[in-house]
Parts: structure tokens; C-alpha cells; sequence
């Protein structure tokens, strides 16, 4: 039986190849989602073996976050920036979850550990309904999946449709999500430790006010974590 889902497997890949989700390239027996090769380029950051990294300092005397890493630098030109169009533009949630299985990898051993919930940045019932799902909460699926932590969509709320960030400068970006995020069910991470969970961090706009509305908790930690980082912005 083996030696003949074997072949039906190297015979339905012959004529069905999977590919690569950043280069494009098909993948061979033992790959998924990326090849060995991309797999290997991931530029990533490493922000999770240092406590006061670029990411990090973003948010220094603005809000008040104990830890930030981002898997990878989200830069002009990368095949990666790939990844994250495809997650959030093309409907392929699942590259959310495959993206958040490898980073929990990451940083499961590390000071990452301390947490205790996961939130994802929510989107707008009206935007979540176009789009069919929210990458946040498939990258918080494969980390809660990876580093055993429970991940919660119920506490932190959107109640405002706020315009897209893309073309705005940062004084712009702030604006449009200062009262955009919304607390509910609060006593569930009062006194927690809680890592909110984000695709792409560009001036964290998004990110500060997700967490002071967090930190409206009674004792609770805040730290964040990013599939991406764009740094060269």
C-alpha cells in the first residue's frame, strides 16, 4: 500500500506540481510551502535573541512594550514581500499559519516564552468579510499551534473601517487608527503577559494603538510580534 500512494504521489505531482511560494519554482519531495533554497534565504532578523533591537526602539517613549521581534526584513525587491501579498491579497490564509509554525519555531526557546495569550491585530467585520479571514489570526493559529499558547480574537475588537495605511505618512497613520481598537472581556488578561501578532510592522502605528488599548488591563505585559519588518522604509 505504501509503495503505491508512493506513486500516486510522484504521479499526481508530475502533472500537478506544487510550487514555491516565493520564487515560484517547483517544490520537490519533502518541501512545503518553500523550497530548501528560500528556506535557507529567509532574511531574518533574529530580533528574538536580542531584548533591545530596532523594532523594539520603535516603540520607546510612545508605548510601553516589554519585547518585539519580526521573523523577516520586509524589504524592496525581496521574494519575500511575496508572501505576505499572497497571505493578504490573494486568499491564501494558509500561508498565515505555515508562516506562523515556522516563526514559533523561532522563538519558542527564547525570552518569547514568557507569554501567556496571543492576540492577533484584529480587522473590521465589514473588511474581514471581503477578504474571507484575518491574516493576523491565521499567523497567531501556527504560533499558538507551535509554542503551545492560547490565542484569543474576543478581547481585542476593530470598530472603526479605517481608510488603508499604504500611502499614508506617519503622522497620517496615526491618526487613522488612533481610536480604531476597541477592549472587551479585559479580566481575561489582567496580570498576563500578552503577545499581540501583526503581518507587517512599517511605523507601528497600528501596533501602539492595538497595545495602549491593551494596556487599559489591569497589570498586563505587552509584547509584539511580526511575520515582517519593513526597516528601510
Amino acid at each position: 500500500m505504501k509503495i503505491i500512494l508512493n506513486y500516486l504521489y510522484h504521479f499526481f505531482r508530475l502533472f500537478f506540481p506544487s510550487h514555491c511560494e516565493a520564487c515560484n519554482k517547483n517544490l520537490l519531495k519533502g518541501e512545503k510551502t518553500l523550497c530548501f533554497n528560500c528556506l535557507l534565504d529567509i532574511p531574518k532578523t533574529n530580533f528574538h535573541k536580542e531584548k533591545e533591537n530596532s523594532l523594539n526602539k520603535l516603540f520607546y517613549g510612545i508605548t510601553n512594550i516589554k519585547y518585539s521581534t519580526a521573523f523577516f526584513f520586509f524589504r524592496k525587491g525581496s521574494k519575500y514581500r511575496t508572501l505576505i501579498h499572497k497571505l493578504k491579497y490573494k486568499g491564501k490564509d494558509y500561508l498565515g499559519i505555515e508562516l506562523g509554525r515556522m516563526s514559533g519555531a523561532e522563538i519558542k526557546d527564547s525570552f518569547f516564552s514568557e507569554i501567556d495569550i496571543i492576540i492577533p491585530v484584529p480587522l473590521h467585520p465589514a473588511k474581514k468579510r471581503i477578504r474571507g479571514y484575518n491574516q493576523s489570526e491565521m499567523i497567531s493559529k501556527g504560533l499558538s499551534e507551535i509554542m503551545d499558547k492560547p490565542y484569543k480574537t474576543d478581547i481585542l475588537l476593530r470598530n472603526i473601517f479605517t481608510e488603508t495605511q499604504t500611502k499614508k505618512n506617519l503622522e497620517e497613520r496615526r491618526k487613522n487608527v488612533n481610536t480604531a481598537f476597541k477592549l472587551k472581556n479585559q479580566q481575561y488578561i489582567e496580570g498576563k503577559h500578552v503577545l499581540l501578532v501583526d503581518d507587517v510592522v512599517t511605523t507601528g502605528s497600528t501596533l501602539i494603538a492595538c497595545a495602549n488599548e491593551l494596556l487599559k488591563s489591569k497589570n498586563v505585559v505587552v509584547s509584539i510580534f511580526s511575520v515582517a519588518f519593513a526597516d528601510n522604509l
